[in-house]
């Protein structure tokens, strides 16, 4: 694994995407605070850029330094969700300018996954994370369903968990500074 994580982190220095295995699905993934590099993401999927995309943070104390005030329900929904939960945010900071929403929002999940965990914690930034797919096109249920023009599209491909079927997408919260939580996506 140490050796996946050090192949990826030099893609990633180098402002390169990377397709690897998170806690949901495979995803395509850059720097979150990279402008340039999230822009190879938007055109990669052919996705509209004012279509918002999720980040990856190792944990709690990371996620404190890209969120300007995080609301206490979402710790609660951090420490209490038995899956993948995904909470959107508002005010980010500290992230490219491209991937807040107009709505100045970021959706941002911990990482539940080993390796993610451990490759974020050592490239002490977060991660987009979006599924291995074309706009508009079905998310991959397994590494082999992923097409050869994301393959192509990627500067690095983790070479770790290829076997296994992906889990279901994550849940999505809103969670706002006004207190009001609200489900996107159960």
């Amino acid at each position: 694994m140490q050796e996946e994580i050090k192949k990826t982190l030099e893609v990633l220095n180098n402002g390169g995407l990377i397709l690897y295995p998170t806690d949901t699905v495979w995803g395509i993934g850059c720097d979150a605070t990279n402008e340039e590099a999230i822009k190879k993401v938007y055109k990669l999927k052919q996705r509209d850029d004012s279509k918002a995309l999720i980040c990856l943070v190792s944990d709690t104390r990371m996620l404190q330094k890209y969120v300007y005030e995080i609301p206490d329900a979402a710790y609660d929904i951090v420490e209490l969700a038995d899956r993948p939960t995904t909470i959107i945010y508002d005010q980010p900071i500290n992230v490219a300018k491209n991937l807040i929403a107009e709505d100045n929002t970021l959706a941002i999940r911990v990482a539940s996954d080993e390796f993610c965990q451990k490759l974020i914690r050592q490239f002490k930034r977060p991660l987009i994370s979006t599924s291995a797919n074309i706009s508009g096109k079905p998310t991959p249920k397994s590494f082999s369903e992923i097409s050869k023009e994301i393959l192509k599209g990627v500067d690095y491909v983790v070479n770790l968990h290829r076997e296994k079927s992906n889990g279901a997408p994550s849940s999505i919260i809103k969670v706002g500074n006004d207190a009001i939580v609200k489900i996107i996506r159960k």
